[in-house]
């Protein structure tokens, strides 16, 4: 089966207006990751999630990766989700620290054995490291439970 790592936004289109200004400036910012597998894509938000191809709460992705074929039977990954969701729940959440971009990487691991792109994997580093992740680290809307 064919596997896809999925880019998509956060946060609609008025926060993105914030940080088109802001952070897009300074790195590329990718807002939603998931992984597209078995005709659905699954994704960390609120709880481990899947929705068919396109249709997530964050649209269409405006861009996907192919990352290439798993040999892991359906069953089996949906015996692997139910086992990591006590993981990924609304309460673990963390936009720096425990997002969509670490659910993607896990199940890509577990898929694959491959990463997703690092630089996905970087961005909060890079975020925190810029001029602006002192300002940014400031607001307490980071801490808080949003959904990848």
């Amino acid at each position: 089966m064919a596997m896809m790592f999925c880019c998509g936004s956060l946060f609609g289109w008025m926060l993105m207006l914030v940080e088109d200004a802001f952070i897009n400036a300074i790195i590329c910012f990718c807002r939603h990751t998931g992984i597209y597998v078995y005709g659905n894509e699954y994704y960390f938000g609120g709880g481990i999630q899947s929705s068919p191809g396109g249709q997530t709460p964050y649209g269409r992705p405006y861009k996907t990766i192919e990352l290439g074929l798993t040999q892991i039977p359906k069953e089996m990954f949906e015996d692997y989700l139910q086992e990591i969701s006590p993981r990924y729940t609304a309460q673990t959440y963390n936009l720096l620290h425990h997002n969509c971009n670490n659910f993607s990487e896990e199940v890509s691991q577990f898929l694959l054995g491959v990463s997703i792109p690092n630089y996905i994997l970087k961005l909060p580093e890079e975020i925190m490291n810029s001029p602006m992740g002192a300002l940014i680290s400031k607001y307490t809307f980071l801490s808080l439970s949003y959904k990848c």
